[in-house]
């Protein structure tokens, strides 16, 4: 269970800086409308890092959404189960889907993001910008997935076994009031 709390906090981490890419995002994306609409220039580098925060975002913050259990998921059929069965559900996934897929990217991306970073790949676009950093956040991204599917499936396993009664895989939040009383709260705790 340390391993799995280790990666726990890795991942959240991880999420609290990619809060920070988001908001950089929206402040990058927000001056380019504006000084695009106002003076009627741009610049493809800024408009290039806007997509590598965007992409940082998706790819840095789907470990953080598995680790909160919100990914999608049919909790209308999954829900009619007993929490055992629902439990067993999650690790057969993890074991036959979410495990072997990410590897398999993974198998993948490195060579696809080492070729870039040794060739040290520009964009093709005026004024773009190195491209290795969006393919390295591949690599990163499903790293850091199969580290949360593997603490997920040591939760899971923990549950099974009577070690845990779930709680530290429960969903965070099943209301949209309920999300934002998680985020306030999270907010005061960082």
């Amino acid at each position: 269970m340390s391993l799995s709390r280790a990666i726990d906090a890795l991942n959240a981490k991880i999420a609290n800086l990619v809060g920070w890419a988001l908001l950089a995002a929206v402040v990058i994306c927000t001056g380019n409308a504006l000084i695009r609409y106002a003076f009627n220039q741009s610049s493809n580098a800024w408009l290039e890092v806007q997509w590598y925060l965007f992409g940082a975002v998706v790819m840095l913050a789907s470990s953080h959404t598995l680790r909160r259990d919100e990914h999608v998921r049919i909790d209308v059929v999954a829900g009619r189960f007993s929490r055992r069965t629902q439990v067993w559900i999650d690790v057969v996934g993890f074991l036959l889907f979410l495990l072997p897929v990410c590897s398999l990217i993974l198998w993948y991306a490195i060579p696809y993001a080492l070729t870039s970073i040794q060739s040290q790949e520009v964009s093709s676009n005026a004024g773009g910008l190195i491209i290795w950093p969006a393919k390295l956040l591949i690599v990163i991204g499903f790293l850091q997935l199969v580290l949360q599917g593997l603490s997920e499936l040591i939760k899971r396993l923990a549950f099974l076994s009577g070690r845990s009664d779930g709680s530290d895989f429960a969903k965070h939040a099943s209301t949209p009031e309920d999300e934002i009383a998680a985020i306030k709260e999270a907010n005061h705790l960082n």
